[in-house]
């Protein structure tokens, strides 16, 4: 069995692909169909553990989620995590295989595009339908050459295009028809259709808009899609999704502080979070002040450790955090967070930067961290130190110990996980997806004042799917995207 597939490319980044791929395979495996997501290179710090002992990007495993698919390694074959002067962390196929400067990766595409095709046509047998994200913009023809994320995937393996463009932002017309104008005609001629997404208003005044561009390019209309105010609700996967402050909420009766850190990844552990009604989040940035009237201090993790240690201190977060504490007010670490908690963070074999780099810790836990060149990437499943039980997922390199972890934060499979002051108040934990957890985060708003959550967290990212999935059938030709793929 052969798969038939479309890709979706965007006039440019944050345009709505990953939202409208995880909608349509939704939408797709509602009508009966086996589909699966593939995005051939992607660039982020929020990743996943796939069922295949790998990582992949946030959005693509929302996508599978979407298609209710196990997570693959196959599913984002080349993954590249920005950390601090080393350039990009370089993924593929879920390993990690070095580190590479921009100008270098440019040279090391047309090597991946094997492998890429490898990981696709793996997807394909197994699969009815493949919906392929692009990356950034198609009309990047600067990179074209060795493209591995947008045209030259396409053209190598003969995958139809449809084109996004993002009306919000203005100039919806100019960008779609723009596309065309600068791309090699070859490769124009992969593009078969349009989106018009993130429209708000009468749908009747953009009707001529839609003539106008189909005129222009000669590309068939797929619709006009609704801005879809529920997105929020999703595991966002740009690191730009943190530059919008949440609203205020007026029955919030806790509230946590983020200092937003420059190499900040897998924050989708605040979504559950956020989607407390008691809750407040606060989202700190160098050069503000960590509230005073914090219940508690989060430190998410990393991409690169030491860099980002460096970053707290310079912009005055550690004496905010340690004031926090003779407050006598918690702070919780997760991975990257937890390790600049400790004593120091050392880097004995360059896996971040110059090797023998070892950066003084906020000393807050009396542990210490060695950076190791082996990835630790593992589903687990336990109970915290109260009792109360958990499941997530790690993803780190290094290796943490010390006199603080004889009290652990939890326990997997019996052995000790993390580490808790003697104090009691400062916690470190290498688990992510620990806020999901509805019971281990009722267990902690009761801690900080609140009550038990009434949130069905991961029901809810179910919900919201459905949602999606419906807006994308109103809204969009799903009949006229099965005709296009192939």
């Amino acid at each position: 069995m052969t798969a038939r597939a479309l890709m979706f490319q965007g006039t440019g980044s944050d345009v709505g692909k990953s939202l409208i791929v995880a909608g349509l395979a939704r939408a797709f495996t509602l009508r009966g169909l086996r589909v699966v997501p593939f995005k051939p290179q992607n660039m982020s710090n929020n990743a996943a553990v796939t069922a295949d002992g790998g990582e992949i990007g946030r959005a693509q495993a929302l996508q599978a989620r979407a298609a209710r698919v196990p997570l693959s390694v196959h599913m984002n074959p080349v993954l590249l995590k920005p950390q601090s002067d080393v350039g990009a962390q370089l993924v593929v196929q879920g390993k990690v295989e070095g580190n590479a400067k921009a100008a270098e990766y440019q040279q090391m595409k047309a090597g991946l595009m094997p492998r890429v095709l490898d990981s696709f046509e793996r997807l394909r047998s197994q699969a009815d339908l493949v919906l392929v994200e692009g990356a950034g913009s198609a009309s990047e023809i600067n990179l074209r050459r060795n493209d591995i994320a947008n045209m030259g995937f396409a053209r190598a393996a003969d995958v139809p295009v449809v084109l996004i463009g993002d009306i919000d932002r203005g100039g919806v017309i100019a960008s779609i028809a723009g596309t065309k104008l600068v791309l090699d005609a070859a490769d124009a001629a992969m593009i078969r259709g349009f989106i018009v997404n993130r429209f708000r208003g009468d749908p009747a005044l953009f009707a001529e808009g839609m003539r106008m561009i189909e005129g222009f390019t000669g590309w068939s209309p797929i619709g006009l899609l609704p801005h879809f105010t529920d997105a929020v609700r999703l595991p966002a996967e740009d690191a730009l999704a943190l530059n919008s402050a949440p609203a205020e909420k007026a029955g919030a009766r806790i509230r946590i502080a983020v200092p937003l850190l420059p190499h900040v990844s897998n924050f989708d552990d605040l979504d559950p979070l956020d989607a407390e009604p008691q809750v407040q989040l606060v989202r700190v940035r160098p050069g503000e002040v960590l509230p005073a009237d914090a219940d508690l201090i989060l430190l998410l993790g990393s991409k690169a450790t030491i860099a980002d240690l460096r970053a707290l201190k310079s912009a005055g977060f550690d004496i905010d955090i340690a004031v926090h504490v003779r407050r006598g007010r918690p702070v919780l670490g997760l991975c990257g967070g937890y390790q600049m908690l400790g004593q120091s963070v050392g880097d004995p074999d360059g896996i971040e930067g110059p090797a023998g780099a070892v950066e003084t810790g906020l000393g807050l836990l009396d542990v210490a961290t060695r950076l190791t060149g082996e990835k630790h990437l593992v589903a687990v499943a336990g109970e915290t130190s109260d009792g109360t039980s958990f499941a997530g997922y790690e993803m780190h390199v290094g290796e943490t110990d010390g006199p603080d972890r004889a009290r652990p934060f939890g326990r997997i499979d019996g052995t000790r996980e993390g580490a808790i002051s003697a104090s009691g108040l400062v916690s470190g934990t290498y688990v992510h997806g620990l806020f999901s957890n509805d019971r281990q985060r009722s267990a902690w708003l009761k801690r900080l004042g609140g009550t038990s959550s009434r949130l069905d967290y991961e029901q809810g990212v179910e919900e919201v799917l459905d949602r999606l999935a419906a807006h994308m059938e109103k809204h969009l030709d799903l009949d006229g995207l099965l005709t296009l793929a192939r």
